[in-house]
């Protein structure tokens, strides 16, 4: 499988033309009879060996974890840190392997988190939890960073974002501690924050041609559950109880997601939602007397309304952009 980086590091080092690429898109396009810009493509695994060697990095992470440990416990972070960072330098500078470099980025960034907690509780003579979480967030945002500058791994920027918003809450925690009962509220700020960053990589590139594309897709995933959470909880939907203007509620904010996801052409959205629409009218059936059939029915309806949305995307999006303004729609990935 070939992406569109590879495509564009093709032209760059003069193997292919822009002629010649853009007839092979065409190509491809004609094949699958869709939109490449609409499939919303991301690399993971390329072949079964990067699930081999991720499952080989595991074993030693966990290993180098264990052994570490056993002399202090924030040492085994630390070196799971060093560790994966050395495998980085192989597996993602030189092979490029798209799934190990995810596993190794979050190895080296969360065992810079631990390292710095684990050290900062365990010597740092009483200090305050939320001033822990400040520094260790802080460390992992600048190991991320580091990351990004060496390896440029495109989910190492949703990474080094979640640590920011992390350092940022948590520091704001620790001088207003009233601020906790807000805690809905500074999720939903951070979501915003995060998916108007993710807006700006996407609008970089529209043409979802590059690793910009790529680094949005992971921003997007992120700031869902930040935006989704704090919406849906205030509504009640997690209470235990479902109303019927509850479930109301629930089906129009859904289909504004919906809307939003298919304006700018990120599923991630509708995702992050949809654990809270079945739950609420699963919630709502039992109160009407449904109770063994409440989930299956909720699924049956919602993934048949959600697979003929899938299978209409593109005339949906055609739909939704052609009543957006002009200077909106250029900052979107366009319908071809």
């Amino acid at each position: 499988m070939y992406s569109e980086e590879d495509l564009a590091s093709a032209i760059k080092a003069g193997v292919l033309t822009d002629e010649a690429a853009a007839a092979f898109r065409a190509h491809v396009f004609g094949l699958k009879r869709g939109s490449a810009v609409d499939e919303e493509h991301f690399r993971l695994v390329t072949g079964f060996n990067d699930i081999f060697v991720v499952i080989a990095c595991l074993l030693l992470l966990a290993s180098v974890a264990w052994i570490g440990a056993t002399l202090k416990p924030w040492f085994g972070a630390i070196a799971v840190s060093v560790v994966a960072w050395g495998l980085g330098e192989f597996f993602i500078r030189r092979r490029r392997m798209a799934l190990p470099a995810i596993v190794l980025l979050l190895a080296f960034a969360g065992g810079t988190f631990v390292f710095a907690a684990g050290l900062l509780i365990m010597e740092g003579a009483g200090v305050e939890p939320m001033v822990v979480l400040v520094i260790a967030s802080a460390l992992a945002a600048a190991a991320a960073w580091l990351h990004w500058v060496r390896f440029q791994v495109p989910i190492t920027v949703a990474a080094g974002s979640a640590a920011v918003a992390g350092c940022v809450v948590a520091l704001f925690l620790s001088v207003i501690p009233e601020a906790r009962d807000w805690s809905s509220a500074l999720s939903l700020a951070a979501g915003i924050v995060v998916f108007l960053f993710a807006m700006r990589w996407d609008a970089a590139d529209t043409l979802r041609q590059t690793r910009r594309s790529d680094v949005a897709f992971w921003l997007h995933l992120l700031a869902a559950p930040l935006l989704v959470h704090p919406v849906f909880a205030s509504l009640g939907v997690l209470n235990g109880e479902t109303q019927l203007g509850q479930a109301i509620l629930v089906v129009v904010l859904y289909v504004a997601i919906a809307l939003v996801s298919i304006a700018i052409d990120r599923r991630a959205l509708m995702v992050s939602a949809l654990a809270y629409v079945l739950y609420a009218f699963s919630a709502l059936l039992k109160e009407y007397g449904v109770v063994s059939l409440s989930f299956a029915i909720t699924a049956l309806v919602i993934g048949s309304a959600l697979l003929l949305l899938s299978a209409f995307w593109h005339p949906s999006r055609a739909f939704v952009l052609g009543r957006l303004p002009v200077a909106v729609q250029r900052r979107l990935a366009p319908f071809r």
